[in-house]
């Protein structure tokens, strides 16, 4: 297959578009590839064509993505204005918590659903997750689904209001930290040094509720590309995206290998000898 215009709508015609039916809620999801799940949940504001490559590279490393559609126009890539229209959206609806910590959204009930039954269809020792900005808390809070073992939080942006602030509820923070510990599993964040949405002092919270179950990956600023779309260029014009609008696809860059190490680390994780 030819790369992706990322300039450009990308038809995700080599994804199966199923409509899932989970818990009384019926969605989209973007299938493609082979061996065991990994959940790919897209940023804001919908599944961009580079939220389209990174499922790529996570499908081509040997692995059957499901990209769930939660907002915004699938493939597309929005004007600034139509990526703050659904931004606003998004913001009051309720399936979303994007105010105020210590409450998980309701829609991680429909995604940890939708990592039981991938866990079903493919089989293997369990599924991988990875939420971006508005998502990125969403494969923490994942983890409550026995399912789910090699959860990635990019950039997670939620609670908007409270830069220290964690989206998920106390109790449920208390059992993902009681089930790291006790199947001896870690989280893996990544952020910009930069990053004005998800800033020091939300990992700094992750580590003192996690401990050494969380794995912290700060990258540089100047790793950032400067190539995005519209509405990055308008809204979000400080690095951001590790692995999305924001990464260097060059070898070498810092961006490109924290793309390597989430791959390296769905396999570990996800590897039958596990």
């Amino acid at each position: 297959m030819a790369p992706q215009n990322l300039h450009e709508d990308d038809p995700l015609d080599d994804f199966d578009p199923r409509e899932i039916t989970l818990n009384g809620a019926t969605k989209r999801v973007h299938v493609s590839g082979a061996g065991p799940a990994v959940i790919v949940m897209t940023e804001m504001p919908g599944i961009s064509p580079h939220v389209a490559r990174f499922a790529r590279w996570v499908r081509d490393a040997g692995f059957t993505v499901y990209m769930p559609s939660l907002f915004g126009r699938d493939g597309a890539v929005p004007a600034a204005e139509e990526g703050v229209a659904v931004f606003q959206r998004v913001c009051v609806s309720a399936e979303f918590r994007a105010f105020g910590a210590n409450t998980s959204s309701p829609v991680t009930q429909w995604l940890r659903a939708l990592a039981r039954t991938a866990h079903q269809e493919c089989g293997g020792p369990g599924v991988g997750a990875i939420g971006m900005c508005f998502t990125g808390n969403f494969a923490l809070t994942m983890m409550l689904e026995p399912a789910v073992l090699a959860p990635v939080l990019a950039q997670p942006s939620l609670p908007l209001d409270e830069p220290a602030g964690l989206e998920i509820a106390p109790e449920e923070l208390t059992a993902v930290k009681a089930r790291l510990d006790r199947e001896d599993l870690t989280v893996l964040g990544y952020r910009f040094t930069g990053d004005r949405i998800c800033r020091a002092e939300r990992f700094a919270a992750y580590a003192n509720a996690l401990g050494d179950r969380f794995r912290a990956r700060v990258l540089p600023d100047e790793a950032a590309n400067t190539d995005v779309a519209p509405f990055f260029a308008k809204h979000v014009n400080y690095p951001h995206s590790v692995v999305t609008q924001h990464l260097i696809d060059a070898a070498g860059e810092p961006t490109i290998a924290a793309r390597d190490e989430i791959l390296a680390f769905f396999a570990q994780r996800l590897g039958e000898g596990r």
